[in-house]
């Protein structure tokens, strides 16, 4: 093979765009000229298991090392949550929009979080490949579907990398015994992005060199830091609860039930790394029987340390006390365990570094995948020959990443980060639904069309639980006797009215249709919580987005699957 005799490191224009619409201005301008007709048919396209198992595979021209076992992914279901979440939004939510009944946020998020993670299981386990989400969703709702999420995926890698590293800014300067803000430097930039952040850049540099290094030694200190990381959640938790004021849980609601659900909506965030296992399944060993446990196993635990860490935190502290920037730190100092503020951020440092270095590996292998179908250039889907790590993908993400940590502050990181992670979550029940009641030339039509009109009534019924919800018309429930009903009506026509076509094999989730359209649901509810300056962003996002996919993506796309490859030289 061509690819094998050539050095890993190369730029030519050639391999960036490879395909035969770039070759030219004249071929480029011939391939915009059918915009349509390629639109047309990449909408409608859909990829196999067979393709991207094995196919797709072959761009990488190496394959990743297989060394990671249920003990690896159970570590990093810890690593690649616990940090970013807890130690960051926890203080901010309660302190801004939920007070004490932070901790009722992390039970509605955590829920809605395990209702996604059977859907990431079924779909782990059956499509065992790095590109996660993005593959599923290719081979399910097609092309165009999963080009959005490819979007939304590089989104939340570029983004969450960012506020991850900038809070660690704030938890290493706690640990100084200086201001959160004391390392960075100030501006006359507009709010939110007037205090920069050189040690951010340094921290995601780290994490990238560690993880382009080697899988396994990444899940080794993933492993010590996350076991030291547990050892100072255990420590908070009991110091919390003896040094707990139950005074300060009152009032429990002062900002209503909104509040609640708007925080549930940011803190979600928290939850948003377990999709990382799933890109681990081609290093894997057994994915059939290791990825269940690592997810289920992980994000079952992690549900309840999330809870009751919220709630040592809010009997600690009254919430209008509560430091926004490091909660737990500043909390262990006002009962006075000024020494215990130092172990908090010492802990939460080992826990934002776990996060950055799983999300460093997890990140690189959805961006791999996505390079593999040339929805971006296939350079950044070779892996390299001794390292069995993809080094040009590791890069792609934490250069954007290193230049949003050093300007933008968190406050207007995650609330876009949450809308772009609940935007995937939300697709990837709809795909299990499809999975299980649609085979291609298998089902009837008329199936196929039952099915459409369920989906989209309870798609639509949740839209509206969502929307009649953040119009806050207290005392009315008249909108949801409406909306309610016809997600039901729309989740029995499923049930009831239209035959499964297809079993899992290995595991599958259980009680089909009623948890993918919860999660359908709940999902839904919680993008409504949030504020309309999260959808103006998510919405510029996303037209930036379509805009490079009708420019290059769609052409590039449409070239591979026709294979009008320029063969490499």
């Amino acid at each position: 093979m061509d690819g094998e005799e050539r050095g890993y490191w190369r730029w030519s224009k050639r391999d960036f765009f490879p395909e035969e619409s770039f070759q030219s201005f004249g071929s480029y301008r011939a391939a915009l000229s059918q915009t349509c007709s390629r639109f047309k048919n990449r909408l409608v396209s859909r990829s196999d298991d067979e393709t991207e198992r094995f196919e797709l595979k072959k761009q990488s021209e190496h394959e990743m090392k297989r060394c990671l076992t249920w003990w690896d992914l159970v570590w990093f279901g810890f690593g690649s949550v616990i940090g970013a979440g807890i130690f960051v939004l926890t203080g901010q939510e309660a302190h801004e929009q939920a007070g004490p009944a932070i901790v009722l946020s992390y039970v509605v998020s955590g829920v809605s979080a395990m209702l996604s993670v059977f859907c990431y299981t079924e779909f782990a386990v059956e499509v065992p490949v790095a590109g996660g989400s993005f593959a599923y969703l290719r081979i399910e709702l097609g092309d165009f579907a999963a080009f959005i999420t490819a979007g939304n995926i590089l989104l939340e890698s570029i983004v969450g990398t960012a506020a991850v590293a900038r809070a660690w800014t704030s938890y290493f300067a706690t640990l100084l015994n200086r201001k959160p803000n004391a390392l960075r430097i100030k501006t006359d930039l507009s709010s939110g992005f007037n205090l920069l952040d050189p040690i951010a850049v340094v921290v995601i540099a780290a994490a990238t060199t560690i993880a382009s290094i080697s899988t396994r030694k990444t899940s080794l200190l993933n492993w010590i830091a996350s076991a030291i990381n547990t050892f100072v959640i255990f420590f908070v938790i009991v110091a919390g609860f003896i040094h707990a004021d139950t005074s300060n849980l009152t009032p429990f609601l002062p900002y209503g039930p909104e509040g609640v659900f708007r925080a549930a909506a940011v803190v979600y965030f928290a939850y948003g790394g377990f999709d990382s296992i799933a890109t681990m399944a081609e290093e894997t060993k057994n994915p059939s029987r290791d990825i269940p446990i690592g997810l289920l196993g992980s994000m079952s635990i992690i549900t309840v340390i999330y809870c009751l860490m919220a709630l040592s935190l809010s009997m600690m502290q009254k919430y209008t006390d509560i430091d926004p920037n490091a909660a737990y730190s500043v909390a262990f100092q006002s009962v006075g365990m000024k020494w215990g503020k130092y172990l908090v951020a010492l802990g939460a440092l080992k826990g934002m570094t776990t996060v950055l270095l799983v999300a460093a590996l997890a990140h690189a292998r959805y961006v791999t995948h996505i390079a593999r179908t040339h929805m971006i250039p296939p350079i950044f889907a070779l892996v390299h020959p001794k390292t069995g790590t993809p080094i040009n993908a590791n890069l792609l993400v934490s250069i954007p990443s290193a230049l949003i940590a050093f300007f933008s502050g968190l406050d207007v990181l995650s609330s876009l980060l949450s809308i772009s992670i609940l935007f995937i979550f939300t697709m990837m029940p709809i795909a299990l639904l499809v999975r299980r009641y649609y085979v291609r030339e298998v089902t009837p039509r008329a199936d196929l069309l039952k099915l459409i009109i369920c989906l989209l009534v309870v798609v639509a019924s949740s839209m509206g639980t969502s929307a009649y919800w953040g119009m806050r018309l207290k005392g009315s429930w008249i909108g949801y006797t409406i909306t309610v009903p016809f997600w039901f009506l729309g989740t029995l026509g499923i049930a009831f009215f239209v035959p499964q076509q297809r079993t899992p094999k290995v595991w599958g989730v259980p009680l089909v249709p009623w948890l993918p359209c919860l999660s359908i649901a709940t999902n839904i509810f919680l993008m409504g919580s949030l504020g309309a300056e999260a959808f103006i962003r998510f919405g510029v996002c996303t037209l930036v987005m379509l805009l490079y996919y009708l420019l290059f993506g769609l052409h590039a796309t449409f070239d591979m699957a026709h294979q009008q490859i320029v063969p490499k030289s």
